[in-house]
């Protein structure tokens, strides 16, 4: 058995150059979304510039630590797969909320005891797991799939659908031609190059958009070279009851989530997730939580925007992701460093988004392919959990007379897209 684990994909030692390489190559499809959510906060509660920068800084570093525990494992964490970690954009509005009335330190107060909440409650969560089958499991990967689009869309656009400019002919012209690029290296490359195409198109993107004036270069000079991240540096938690509960709520959402993640993943590298990883892994995202909230930075949890990217690469060792980790540790400590991964412009990145998101879509197609739709009733349990899903997608204000609490849950498509799959086998394909 020990033969046959340490042969397995997911533990292949790459050369350190590769590993290199295929690790920067999922710190630049996740590294947008890492800072957006200090960018948001910070602008919600107007903090300084110099407040903002640390902000980034202390989540680069903590999502790297995230990473290595997620994908080396630490003590009993750890599901020990290519999982990067992030800070979840489920907790943006809460901790806006929670920020206004308790400033920083009532985030990280909640954030930390949710965290330590996630822990304990991981192996009973984990319990069930034996309600994912594939009819489940696909529809829910599909739903992280199209549900991740838009995201790919808006950097295509220009980041931002509220700027003038969105959509300028320039930004979309850029998106298509990477994509082209990564189809292209992907397809007439072979072996270590055509794994690699994402990085080679995210490269080739920004070299083409500087002549044209896309690519600014401004915050790389501004940066410090150095920013050492100190625990409780804006001073000790507050711990308010009501910001917890919503916190807690929150996280216990994000475990749903992050369990269809986990899912997607074992299924693009062939390692059916059980119970015990399960656990591992949620108890991995709890502790990362507490650190986040002990390091001045957010609630973690498994980044699906790397799922696509394990599928279309290929390649399925955990230490390349772990590669990423150290990365990310290293933008954390020196800013100079991260700001030149930020001046990688959105078209650049959505282009090469759209062939990720929609390699996790095609996973779950996948999934699909391989499930009976004879004598059952999965074809409806595809069909409502997917349009349930989709829902918050399609009509961003579609549950907006409901209770704040309901719509952290409901505007989740992937939350509720799962809940609904589950639910519906359960009920229709229960055995009598």
């Amino acid at each position: 058995m020990n033969v046959l684990k340490q042969n397995h994909p997911v533990d292949e030692k790459l050369p350190l150059n590769q590993m290199f390489l295929y690790g920067l190559q999922h710190v630049l499809a996740m590294y947008a979304g890492a800072v957006a959510v200090p960018l948001i906060l910070a602008n919600a509660l107007g903090l300084e510039k110099d407040q903002l920068i640390y902000l980034i800084n202390a989540d680069l570093f903590t999502c790297g630590l995230a990473t290595l525990i997620q994908t080396l494992g630490f003590w009993n964490m750890g599901i020990k797969l290519p999982i990067i970690q992030g800070v979840t954009f489920a907790a943006v509005t809460p901790m806006i909320l929670i920020g206004k009335e308790h400033g920083l330190t009532g985030i990280y107060g909640s954030v930390m005891v949710a965290g330590i909440i996630v822990y304990f409650v991981s192996p009973y969560f984990s319990r069930l797991i034996r309600f994912f089958p594939p009819v489940v499991t696909g529809s829910i990967i599909t739903i992280i799939g199209v549900s991740l689009l838009p995201v790919a869309v808006r950097w295509a656009g220009g980041g931002s659908p509220g700027a003038k400019d969105f959509g300028n002919l320039h930004f979309l012209g850029l998106a298509f031609l990477v994509l082209v690029l990564v189809i292209f290296f992907y397809r007439y490359f072979t072996g270590f190059l055509s794994n690699i195409a994402v990085l080679l198109g995210l490269a080739a993107g920004t070299l083409i958009a500087i002549p044209f004036g896309l690519v600014n270069f401004s915050g790389i000079s501004n940066a410090a070279w150095v920013g050492i991240t100190t625990p409780f540096a804006f001073g000790l938690p507050v711990f308010d009851l009501p910001s917890i509960l919503a916190m807690t709520v929150v996280m216990l959402v994000v475990m749903t989530e992050t369990t269809g993640d986990f899912i997607a993943v074992g299924e693009i590298v062939d390692k059916p997730i059980k119970q015990d990883m399960l656990t591992r892994g949620l108890k991995a995202d709890g502790f990362s939580t507490l650190l986040g909230g002990l390091l001045n930075a957010f609630p973690y949890s498994a980044y699906a925007q790397n799922v696509g990217l394990v599928g279309l690469t290929r390649v399925r060792s955990r230490y390349v992701v772990a590669a990423a980790g150290i990365i990310l540790v290293v933008l954390g400590l020196f800013p100079k460093a991260a700001a030149i991964v930020a001046s990688i412009p959105a078209p650049v990145l959505g282009g090469a988004g759209i062939a990720m998101f929609g390699m996790v879509m095609a996973s779950g197609i996948k999934t699909l392919s391989k499930v009976g739709f004879d004598d059952n009733h999965n074809l409806m349990v595809v069909a409502i959990s997917i349009a349930v899903g989709l829902i918050p997608l399609a009509v961003p204000n579609f549950y907006q007379q409901f209770p704040g609490s309901l719509q952290i849950i409901f505007n989740s498509g992937i939350t509720v897209g799962s809940v609904t799959a589950i639910v519906l086998n359960g009920v229709l394909n229960r055995r009598a």
